[in-house]
């Protein structure tokens, strides 16, 4: 049988790929965008962070803004949906995983530091929205379409509004300058349901 060229690919000669410096460049990548800002990161920096050398940065990136999309991603790193059903429940989980993160010392910096880029790297900007952003806002909205279908939702409740609430909440709080409670995702969830569920008084809500 002729090997595919994927498998002649991962079984061709060579040093293999170390997970851990890439993590550890990663990191490196996600502490200077929280300390210095997109602008000031150099790979130099990130390199001497990170207790490697520039060369072994542009081996895997070969540009600083490449870099950065590939710390901002793993920032969050995949998500599997949880189950629909009950929605509070699988909207908690879902916060819940983007609280974790944003709990980190630098997790909001680093977001605040894309935000700062709109203007300038749009490419940066169009990569969180599109890989970190997007498919938590999606997962969201397919937690509360699937509420509405079992008749769990007011009728013509504002789904796109409950998302922006819940997501956004997070970026009002911070705002404040005081930490995140622990219960913050679960006090949003609790309070948007109620707003847009089918009858007041949720049992499941009390529950958790």
């Amino acid at each position: 049988m002729i090997p595919s060229t994927e498998t002649v690919t991962r079984t061709k000669p060579g040093r293999p790929v170390d997970p851990s410096i890439r993590n550890a460049i990663l990191e490196a990548t996600l502490q200077l965008l929280a300390e210095e800002g997109y602008t000031r990161m150099s790979m130099d920096a990130v390199a001497k962070k990170a207790g490697v050398t520039k060369p072994t940065v542009y081996r895997r990136w070969k540009t600083k803004e490449k870099l950065a999309m590939a710390a901002i991603e793993q920032l969050l790193g995949d998500e599997a949906p949880p189950h629909p059903h009950p929605a509070p429940s699988a909207l908690r989980s879902i916060l819940g995983t983007l609280q974790k993160t944003l709990f980190r010392p630098d997790g909001m910096p680093i977001i605040g530091a894309v935000m700062v880029e709109q203007r300038h790297t749009r490419d940066l900007i169009n990569h969180f929205r599109e890989r970190v952003v997007q498919p938590r806002r999606m997962m969201l909205q397919e937690v509360l379409k699937h509420a509405e279908k079992r008749g769990d939702l007011r009728p013509k409740a504002d789904i796109d509004a409950a998302v922006n609430m819940l997501i956004g909440s997070f970026y009002a709080h911070y705002l404040t300058d005081e930490k995140i409670p622990v219960t913050w995702a679960r006090r949003i969830v609790d309070t948007v349901w109620k707003g847009i569920a089918a009858t007041d008084g949720e049992p499941e809500i009390r529950k958790h």
